[in-house]
């Protein structure tokens, strides 16, 4: 169901305080609380004894007191004080899980922490230019599985129906699309030439007139998009063209991280290379975009309920090419990963035996 060997957000940085945060990643129960130097801690969120959540115990200074028998526990899972037994059982101990901060946002490694390289968490360029503005961003609970939203995020076509009012036009609905396959995801786009400009855009664009567009939907294993927005006067649009000196850009990031199979938590900001460092500017294009985005939670969880539920089967349309090419891969790398898993534990059995 899910790659673990992937960095995943679990938190805004804001949500995570000298508290006990308890939160569900991949279907396993985590807690997360900051240390006195303010640095992140994410331990396995169950007592060893009898599993009560150790969200539910309390935090004595770096140290998490389990609130059913008084086990404690250090930031690394070992336990270090267990005063209703006359020694610490050498199995008291919870699972830690590598964490970093970046982007204002809190990231864990699911998988193997020896293979938890933070070079593989995102790239941003225009974080913290001068020049891009950001609007800081937000996040829900989407009642469906992930997969949905990568498939929502491969899928530029639907905008002409969901976001009627917000990011579509009718010529959103039929141009053909580009579909890509790289070494870490894959990328579905499209130039529209000449186009009347969808209404969540013309507040913001320093042009008037139609427009030529780029959609741009990029996601990258597990469960990442990039998604570009272009909007440049009529005439001015195309890959090889120079970018005109009043185009509207617009780079959205989307962090989709698995709660469980039926529910998915997502975090997303906006980088934008205009009014850099107007508040009112991002406020509002904040809002706008989370009532876009709330338009796309309706529908998903009303799709995951029907394919969930269905009676007949579904089909695939021209337009699922770029979802189903990323689905066949995560299929593939869950595979491989879980084959790995299992040549390792084959390899230490045998190992113990001799």
């Amino acid at each position: 169901m899910f790659l673990r060997n992937a960095w995943y957000v679990a938190a805004w940085d804001t949500e995570v305080k000298q508290a006990l945060h308890a939160t569900i990643l991949l279907g396993e129960p985590i807690v997360l609380y900051r240390k006195a130097d303010g640095g992140v801690v994410a331990l396995e969120d169950a007592c060893p004894h009898r599993k009560l959540p150790l969200s539910m115990g309390r935090l004595q200074g770096d140290l998490v007191e389990c609130g059913y028998h008084g086990l404690t526990f250090d930031c690394s899972g070992s336990c270090v004080k267990a005063s209703c037994v006359a020694r610490v059982p050498q199995a008291a101990k919870v699972r830690s899980y590598p964490v970093e901060e970046r982007y204002g946002l809190v990231w864990l490694w699911m998988g193997d922490p020896l293979l938890a390289d933070p070079a593989k968490i995102v790239d941003i360029p225009e974080w913290d230019h001068p020049d891009w503005g950001v609007n800081r961003g937000d996040s829900m609970t989407v009642e469906c599985n992930y997969l949905y939203m990568t498939d929502n995020l491969l899928d530029p076509s639907h905008v002409a129906w969901v976001h009627q009012s917000t990011f579509g036009t009718a010529a959103c609905e039929s141009e053909p699309l580009q579909t890509r396959v790289t070494d870490d995801g894959v990328v579905v786009s499209r130039w529209l030439y000449d186009i009347d400009v969808a209404p969540f855009y013309t507040q913001y664009l320093k042009f008037e007139g139609r427009c030529d567009r780029l959609q741009y939907y990029e996601v990258r294993y597990p469960s990442h998009a990039i998604i570009k927005g272009v909007h440049t006067p009529a005439g001015t649009g195309g890959d090889r063209a120079p970018v005109h000196e009043k185009a509207f850009l617009m780079d959205s990031y989307n962090f989709m991280t698995p709660v469980d199979e039926n529910r998915t938590r997502y975090y997303w900001f906006q980088l934008r290379n205009f009014d850099a460092d107007d508040e009112a500017v991002s406020r509002r294009f904040a809002a706008d975009v989370r009532r876009a985005f709330e338009e796309d939670r309706v529908v998903l969880a009303a799709v995951h309920a029907g394919m969930k539920n269905r009676q007949t089967p579904n089909i695939d349309l021209a337009i699922d090419s770029g979802p189903l090419r990323f689905r066949r891969a995560m299929e593939r790398l869950i595979r491989e990963e879980l084959e790995a898993v299992a040549d390792r534990r084959s390899t230490h059995e045998v190992q113990a035996h001799v």
